[in-house]
């Protein structure tokens, strides 16, 4: 049992209570002393008396006896019904119990929430081998702003009403997760392969041959234009399943870390200034931040062992 941080009487204060009555003092100064009263001397010099030092030990506080208590076979009934995807109302319904006791019950077994009719299906992690076998290509809406908003000031009567959207480009390497990012105006067909010819001149100026590109199934990404781009470039477009963003992860996960460490990083007066301190974000992740996934290098290194090879 975890004591209470204002508690008079520990294990330890308990001992030196029975030792100071065994040399002679009496029950009044022992209680003085430490802080107690005298009733509180003589239970445990009762408990110690009857059940030795192991009286000491701190009790719980849970009732020997609880009549109301739910039967084991209410509880075995109120599982079963639940498996059965029945509410808690139900249930109190159909065992004529209150609803409360069937919540509270139902939290303690660990079915306050019905678990899913299908589960989960398991995580597949991948890596290609090296740099430019595929890199993932996505898109990020984020508000321009005029003044601080409400994500700061806590006001939603402050806000820039009017100001428009800026579009952030994303691309990553799923080797070596070197990140090349642009903001445009939209996410429309043009402007999509117009980001797709700079992203592979960025990684070709990096000394990487992309192979593959993988994207969402955007209107930007089953247009013409950027089929044609592809098809020029030699390079394999891979679109993901439909509604499942886990197969662009890398280019998810790296929009997180964007928006968290870049965007919302701090309390940018107006959007234009947020927009300037891209640039020093992205060189600082693909130079110098550590990455998880790359034994807390940064993704910059991938590229530089594969050249020492």
């Amino acid at each position: 049992m975890k004591a209470h941080k204002n508690a008079r009487t520990t294990h330890y204060s308990r001992q030196i209570l029975v030792e100071r009555i065994a040399q002679g003092l009496p029950a009044w100064q022992v209680a003085q002393d430490l802080g107690v009263s005298r009733q509180t001397v003589h239970k445990w010099l009762r408990r110690v008396r009857a059940e030795g030092l192991s009286g000491l030990e701190d009790r719980t506080t849970r009732p020997a006896h609880s009549p109301t208590r739910l039967s084991r076979s209410k509880l075995e009934r109120i599982s079963v019904l639940r498996l059965q995807r029945l509410t808690a109302e139900q249930i109190s319904e159909q065992l004529r119990l209150p609803r409360s006791t069937v919540s509270r019950h139902l939290s303690a077994l660990g079915l306050g929430k019905l678990p899913p009719l299908h589960p989960p299906p398991p995580v597949v992690r991948y890596e290609r081998e090296h740099p430019g076998e595929l890199i993932h290509i996505d898109t990020k809406k984020l508000g321009r702003f005029q003044r601080l908003g409400h994500r700061v000031t806590g006001n939603r009567h402050q806000c820039s009403d009017g100001a428009g959207w800026d579009f952030l480009h994303v691309c990553v390497d799923d080797a070596s997760r070197l990140a090349y990012v642009e903001i445009h105006p939209n996410e429309r067909r043009y402007t999509a392969t117009r980001f797709l010819i700079h992203a592979l001149r960025f990684y070709k100026e990096h000394g990487v041959q992309v192979q593959r590109v993988m994207t969402d199934n955007g209107s930007a990404y089953r247009s013409r234009p950027f089929s044609k781009t592809c098809r020029w470039l030699r390079v394999d477009h891979k679109r993901t399943r439909p509604y499942t963003p886990r197969t662009n992860g890398k280019a998810e996960r790296f929009i997180q870390t964007l928006l968290r460490q870049w965007a919302y990083q701090r309390a940018y007066p107006n959007s234009g200034l947020r927009n300037a301190a891209l640039p020093a974000w992205m060189h600082r992740y693909n130079h110098q931040r550590p990455h998880a996934s790359l034994g807390r290098k940064p993704p910059i290194s991938r590229l530089a062992s594969r050249v020492c090879q």
